[in-house]
């Protein structure tokens, strides 16, 4: 899966985009599905965009929080193409492909992209959803970088630790699994010294979680 993130101009687009680009934070195969990562403005302060998905889907992710994306199509031309697609049809948000700003790295393949200098997103209330999209909300970085709304959760495999993910608290919702990833590796572009990983798989040299939620 893939996913893209849109946020602002001057130094700070130029740094993310030039870390992209090198593959700091981004890189990786292509992968079957896409998301987008929308950071927009909310009274004026930045804020990532999140959806709550419908609890009738079938399928393990029922009622658990994502951001605007699904299964690649042959007419997309490639996962940001999908990324892009996905957005549009979840949330009417009409982005072109030169407001992509790259690729991040991970299990799915997320993207950041910028419509315009923190464009002032706006979902009203009155938007209709479609039937997998329960909710739209929106997190401001701010929040989402305060270590009281951060965690981890630990998983074990056959009875031993096997690897701890993030997860974040004391929104509207819980934000975890895949979802907490990407928003980790956005966190990770947007604010590296503010941020501190929380992710940690074994063999792989990432840092071990230094707070539990």
């Amino acid at each position: 899966c893939e996913s893209v993130c849109c946020g602002a101009e001057g130094f700070f687009f130029r740094r993310c985009r030039r870390l992209l680009a090198e593959g700091a934070v981004g890189g990786g195969a292509e992968a079957g599905a896409a998301v987008l990562v929308p950071l927009c403005s909310v009274r004026g302060r930045p804020a990532l965009l999140y959806t709550l998905r419908c609890s009738r889907l079938r399928g393990p992710y029922g009622g658990d929080v994502s951001f605007p994306g699904g299964k690649r199509e042959a007419a997309d031309g490639g996962a940001e193409g999908t990324a892009l697609r996905e957005a549009r049809e979840e949330l009417g948000l009409k982005l072109r492909e030169e407001s992509v700003w790259g690729r991040l790295r991970g299990w799915v393949t997320p993207y950041a992209a910028s419509p315009s200098p923190l464009p002032p997103m706006c979902v009203p209330p009155t938007l209709f959803l479609p039937l997998q999209v329960a909710e739209v909300f929106t997190l401001p970085l701010e929040h989402l970088l305060q270590e009281k709304n951060q965690g981890y959760t630990h998983f074990r495999t056959a009875g031993r630790y096997g690897y701890t993910l993030p997860v974040f608290l004391n929104g509207p919702h819980r934000i975890w699994g895949l979802t907490a990833i990407i928003t980790e590796l956005t966190l990770e572009l947007l604010a590296p010294d503010l941020y501190c990983r929380k992710t940690h798989v074994p063999g792989r040299g990432i840092t071990a979680p230094q707070k539990r939620a």
